[in-house]
This record gives C-alpha cells, sequence and structure tokens, in this order.
C-alpha cells in the first residue's frame, strides 16, 4: 500500500503544482487513499520531496532529482582513489587503500547496498568487508575490479 500511495504522490505532484500538506492529503483522498497528515509529512520525508519555486512564484513540492550519474561517479572515483589492493579471507574481504581513505572507500561500499555485502569496518588504510558467503566474497571481489577498471557492473556506478 505504501509503494502504491509513494507512486500516487509523485504522480500527483507531477500534475498538479500542489503547495500544502493539506492539499497532497485531500488529492490522496480523491484518489482512494486514506491518510493522516502524519502519514503525509513521513512520505513527503521518505520520498525526500522538497519546495521549490514554480513559475508563478508559488512554491511547491518536488521530487529532489539526485544526480545518480554524479553520485555513482563520485563513488568509482573515490574507489579507484583510495584502492591498493584486495584479497578474500573465505567471506572477509581485506581492501588496502591510500593512507587515510579506508573509512571513505567503507562508507561508499556500505551505500552501494549490495545484497552481498553485510557491513564494513575501516582503519586508517584497511577496510574488512563482511560478505555473506564466500561464494559472493568472488562475485563482489569481480563488481569491485569492474568499477576500478570504469565498467560499473551493474553497480549504479
Amino acid at each position: 500500500m505504501k509503494l502504491k500511495r509513494h507512486r500516487e504522490i509523485i504522480d500527483l505532484i507531477g500534475r498538479f503544482e500542489i503547495e500544502t500538506q493539506e492539499e497532497l492529503a485531500r488529492r490522496l483522498h480523491e484518489a482512494g487513499f486514506s491518510v493522516t497528515q502524519a502519514t503525509v509529512s513521513r512520505d513527503i520525508r521518505e520520498l525526500n520531496l522538497r519546495k521549490e519555486t514554480n513559475r508563478h512564484g508559488k512554491f511547491v513540492y518536488v521530487p529532489v532529482q539526485e544526480q545518480v550519474q554524479d553520485r555513482n561517479g563520485r563513488y568509482a572515483r573515490v574507489l579507484r582513489d583510495a584502492f591498493v589492493s584486495m584479497d578474500a579471507a573465505q567471506n572477509i574481504l581485506v581492501i588496502r587503500t591510500v593512507s587515510g581513505m579506508a573509512m571513505a572507500a567503507a562508507a561508499v561500499l556500505d551505500d552501494l547496498n549490495w545484497e552481498e555485502v553485510l557491513g564494513c569496518i575501516a582503519g586508517d588504510d584497511t577496510v574488512m568487508c563482511v560478505v555473506r558467503s564466500e561464494e559472493q566474497s568472488r562475485l563482489v571481489m569481480e563488481r569491485l575490479r569492474a568499477v576500478l577498471k570504469g565498467e560499473g557492473a551493474d553497480t549504479g556506478c
């Protein structure tokens, strides 16, 4: 239900110049969704909507169009700039980085939300990346190599 409501909200703010939460709630009710003001407020936050001035000078809700390409490019650059080497010990990847870059590399790896990666711990020049299984650690290594080569490998990078 939440996913359908979120889709409807994106559709509504695309079709109408919605200025208030109350107006959004009313339009959702008209579309068949029973919502409270608290739900609408939470949805706005979860969808990362913001108010922007439209061509008539009114503040209306718009989706934040995060530049995915930009973010992914930054992620790939951080990994390339930081990377020195990597090796696997069963389901743990040990990634060596340039001194001082391990935390940035670990943050990128965590933010990529790869299903195989459970989490990363970083020191100054080493990231320990825990992967679900030994087999998946090989897959993660391949994906990282592809990112480092600039290929992206369905990582979002």
